[in-house]
């Protein structure tokens, strides 16, 4: 009975716990929570649509972690961007300066920083070297001369005097290159360019001879030490002169690489020729025109050579109108018959008979009267008339609406100007500073001029006759030339009287080598050196394409909305949202 009892107990219990067991499953919809924490797995990814098999799954707790890790991810990043951008910039520089200094150099012998270079002045009456020691920068397209020094060596006489025997000419130039090996050291001596340049001497003579005489002068240079093509004996003009005494005077003030109208202008007053050389406001007529290519700057020039209009020159052609009685109607002293007066030289100075005779022998008009002697009798003021006149000699056949000097037009002079050659030497004479004014000149050569002959030699004991004479002259000319010529103030302080600027000389022969140096950079440069440039170039615009592109990937990367995919419970369907990385 016992087992009976314990047999339907057992077995009511059983079926209480399956009769509970099955109200449990049957109302477990119904006690089920609707929380995003349950642990009824969502399907796994694979069982997703297609349309969603592409995206990131994740369960519900995985965004804030996904954003949590995307701000790192993004701020790495921005220091990779700075990093690649840094190296960048250092890679850029270290192009554009390497692509520059090739840029710069066309031959091995212009690699190397320290340069010499060798110009010959072959003039009238002597041939003068110039060595310059330069360094060479590469601020530009062109050779840099900075630093620079020079040694000058002058041998008489000039070229011309061996037109009856050219072969001699070369021979008179062995001196100076002999010099010149002593200053270039000897490793350097075959890299050293050795230019002459012939001035008037030269050019006044016949074809032939003048050709004989170069011919001479490029056989012993050929054969010196030095580097040497035929074509650097040349000679030069006038205007050429001017040209590079404009480039000495604006190279020594570091102006080269500036505005062209901030540059100096050059007024060289030299023995048988004037040169005016500035850039004016306003481009010359094509004869005044010259277009300098330097240093990748643009120079439109006003460059003109007064030939004939020399310091020299003028007093010679003085002393001819004062023989053929020219100059006599503006000298106020009457004188008796066959006595003429020269109003430029100092009175008590006695002209000698065979220097009259000379120059009446020149003169090719033969209308003067026969001339016994020649009175001198200093006076400024009709000295400056007599050189105003020389001045606007051929006025009649002017073509332009203004001519300043003979039938040469002239621009308005704009900007500062050197005065050299012969206007500095006389400012020396008198001792007079760089920034003399005009004015100042006047009262100087009146009181030269003024002074009685005995009493200037006394004065200057040891200097030569034959320029005494003309110091009353040479002021007057400058005062005509400069003030009523080409109409600078008598109180103007944009003229300086000097031949050197910052211990260079404006000397034209420096700038003659500027000019050379460049020319042959611009001309011989090799083809491979050029397209070397140009791939350096073309490497630095990939880099700064490429470079650009990465940071705009960087950006748009940390920038991106990342997806999440999850299944929502509540809802019975799969969501997708999005976060932003910070």
């Amino acid at each position: 009975m016992r087992r009976s009892s314990n047999y339907s107990n057992s077995s009511s219990n059983n079926s209480k716990k399956d009769s509970s067991k099955l109200s449990s499953k049957m109302e477990s919809p119904k006690l089920q929570t609707r929380t995003t924490t349950s642990t009824f797995p969502p399907p796994h990814k694979t069982q997703l649509p297609m349309r969603y098999q592409t995206q990131l799954y994740q369960n519900p707790n995985s965004a804030k972690s996904s954003a949590a890790a995307s701000s790192p991810f993004c701020r790495k990043n921005v220091l990779i961007i700075i990093f690649i951008l840094l190296s960048f910039l250092f890679v850029s520089i270290y192009l554009i300066s390497l692509a520059r200094r090739l840029q710069s150099s066309h031959a091995v012998q212009l690699l190397s920083e320290k340069g010499y270079g060798i110009v010959i002045d072959a003039g009238s009456s002597g041939s003068r070297i110039h060595v310059f020691e330069y360094t060479r920068g590469h601020i530009s397209a062109a050779v840099d001369l900075v630093g620079l020094e020079s040694a000058t060596l002058r041998k008489k006489p000039g070229l011309s005097s061996f037109a009856d025997n050219p072969p001699l000419a070369g021979d008179s130039l062995k001196e100076l290159l002999e010099f010149a090996t002593q200053k270039v050291p000897k490793k350097e001596q075959s890299k050293t360019r050795v230019y002459l340049m012939a001035t008037s001497g030269l050019r006044r003579l016949d074809e032939n001879v003048r050709e004989a005489l170069l011919t001479s002068c490029r056989d012993v240079l050929r054969a010196s030490k030095f580097l040497f093509h035929d074509k650097w004996v040349s000679v030069i003009s006038g205007r050429e002169k001017g040209i590079y005494a404009w480039v000495s005077a604006n190279y020594a003030l570091g102006t080269l690489h500036s505005d062209p109208l901030q540059t100096t202008g050059i007024i060289e007053l030299g023995r048988a020729s004037t040169q005016v050389t500035f850039v004016p406001e306003v481009p010359p007529p094509p004869s005044f025109k010259h277009t300098l290519e330097l240093g990748g700057k643009t120079f439109v020039l006003y460059s003109y050579s007064f030939l004939n209009y020399g310091q020299e020159a003028a007093w010679d052609s003085l002393l001819e109108s004062v023989l053929t009685g020219s100059a006599t109607a503006m000298v106020t002293q009457e004188t008796e018959e066959g006595v003429v007066i020269h109003p430029c030289t100092p009175q008590g100075y006695r002209w000698s008979v065979e220097e009259g005779q000379h120059h009446a022998v020149s003169i090719s008009t033969g209308t003067h009267s026969p001339v016994s002697s020649i009175l001198s009798q200093g006076n400024f003021s009709e000295c400056r008339s007599a050189a105003y006149s020389l001045l606007q000699k051929d006025r009649d056949a002017c073509t332009y609406p203004k001519c300043a000097i003979g039938s040469a037009f002239v621009p308005e002079l704009r900007g500062n100007f050197f005065a050299t050659g012969n206007c500095y030497y006389t400012s020396e004479f008198f001792k007079l500073p760089a920034t003399t004014s005009l004015a100042e000149i006047v009262d100087a050569g009146q009181h030269y001029c003024g002074q009685d002959w005995t009493q200037i030699q006394e004065e200057h004991k040891g200097a030569e006759e034959k320029e005494l004479i003309k110091y009353c002259f040479s002021t007057a000319y400058i005062v005509a030339l400069l003030h009523d010529s080409l109409g600078i103030g008598m109180a103007d302080e944009r003229v300086k009287f000097t031949n050197k600027v910052h211990d260079v000389p404006l000397d034209w022969a420096l700038g003659a080598l500027i000019v050379r140096l460049n020319e042959d950079v611009e001309q011989s440069s090799p083809v491979w050196w050029m397209f070397t440039v140009l791939v350096l170039k073309g490497l630095f615009l990939v880099a700064l394409l490429g470079i650009g592109i990465l940071a705009i990937w960087f950006v748009a990367r940390c920038r991106r909305p990342q997806l999440t995919t999850i299944y929502d419970l509540e809802k019975g369907r799969y969501i997708t949202t999005a976060s932003r990385g910070r």
